[in-house]
């Protein structure tokens, strides 16, 4: 691959995202505002390789490849080259249009921007750039290394060029692209799953069950591979709480009103119980 791909934020999407992209062949710019970031990112990625190899699924010498492929830096200008850059910072929408803004000034017109953002207007994070029409969603889901979807999101200007490469490079990293037609909060994965998440969370406050049997009944009854409690603990109450917010204050919508034991659960994380508190360890 000759391209050169752009991840902004190492945490645990862009961190993985860029592991990705290196994993295809791609040159990659992985950028963090800390060494530190950068570090904890790389330690990451030789972690989930070493499992690799010592399964024979990997190589010391593709590891080494693989890494050698990948640049860490703290300096926003060294994606100068970049033909596609993917911001995966935390979910604020301020923020992320502080990053886009500096990004369009920094790449060369034509350079397409995307956001991993799981819900947030693509319309609004372009309007701080001079290029909209090259701005989309290209939301990946976690592990990105693993889980092979895709949603790539039209913005209003987002042109059908920007959307159809940005589909091929979905390919190109071994991905499943869907499009995401209308510009709308939570795109289709997150529409769907945080409904599920807020009625889960009602028939515990209506002791209807408790939030196991409520897995075993999602896991066994529906086939999916996990319930709607252990994966709010997987990808963090804290931003479930967040979504759902952030769902509301867009749709105004009863439908999206976050359950008051969940907010409770997150205030008690956030005092000192225990960091990062789920609902596992709330019911224990």
């Amino acid at each position: 691959m000759t391209m050169t791909i752009g991840v902004v934020g190492s945490g645990t999407m862009g961190g993985a995202i860029a592991h990705q992209a290196a994993i295809c062949g791609f040159t990659v710019m992985l950028r963090d505002v800390e060494q530190r970031f950068l570090d904890n990112a790389l330690a990451r990625m030789t972690k989930l390789m070493d499992r690799q190899i010592e399964k024979g699924k990997l190589t010391e010498e593709q590891k080494q490849a693989i890494t050698n492929r990948i640049t860490f830096t703290t300096n926003l200008e060294d994606m100068n080259d970049c033909e596609v850059v993917i911001e995966a910072i935390i979910e604020d929408l301020e923020a992320k249009k502080a990053v886009f803004n500096q990004l369009d000034e920094i790449l060369r017109p034509g350079a397409i921007i995307a956001s991993n953002t799981s819900s947030m207007s693509i319309t609004e994070i372009a309007s701080a750039t001079n290029r909209p029409e090259r701005v989309a969603g290209m939301h990946f889901f976690n592990p990105p290394q693993v889980m092979k979807l895709v949603e790539v999101v039209r913005g209003y200007e987002t042109s059908d060029d920007t959307v159809k490469e940005l589909k091929k490079l979905s390919i190109d990293f071994n991905k499943e692209p869907i499009e995401v037609k209308k510009d709308t909060p939570g795109f289709i994965v997150n529409r769907i799953m945080i409904p599920q998440f807020i009625e889960a969370i009602r028939l515990v406050e209506e002791g209807v069950a408790s939030p196991e049997d409520i897995d075993k009944a999602v896991t066994l009854g529906l086939n999916y591979p996990m319930g709607p409690f252990t994966l709010q603990d997987y990808a963090g109450v804290d931003i479930g709480l967040h979504v759902m917010d952030y769902f509301y204050d867009e749709f105004k919508d009863a439908r999206f009103a976050a359950p008051l034991t969940l907010r409770n659960l997150v205030r008690a994380g956030r005092v000192g119980k225990k960091a990062g508190a789920g609902w596992y360890d709330y019911n224990k």
